[in-house]
């Protein structure tokens, strides 16, 4: 097998930290442009969707309660009716 002579690089641990982050910071600035957030209005941009995402929860949670309400006074509703017709009520004479 043959033996390739590559230089070998020696960075101190202070170096070595200032690459990574440098390296991070080339990398999450990447990211953010890749998806359009890399402009001065970015933050005004996330802020709008997390008050977006809030409110789609909101509006989630309200609909499953309001389904769950509805159903109880559905079923409640049929329950009264039930007994009013079972006791004979409906059927009297007058």
């Amino acid at each position: 097998m043959e033996s390739h002579n590559t230089p070998t690089l020696t960075l101190s641990e202070a170096e070595l930290q200032l690459l990574l982050n440098k390296a991070a910071e080339c990398g999450a600035k990447k990211a953010l442009h890749d998806i359009g957030l890399h402009d001065e209005e970015a933050a005004e941009d996330v802020r709008e969707l997390r008050g977006l995402l809030e409110s789609w929860r909101d509006t989630k949670s309200t609909a499953w309660k309001t389904f769950v309400s509805w159903t109880i006074k559905g079923l409640l509703l049929l329950l009264i009716a039930g007994v009013y017709f079972k006791t004979g009520h409906a059927a009297q004479p007058r």
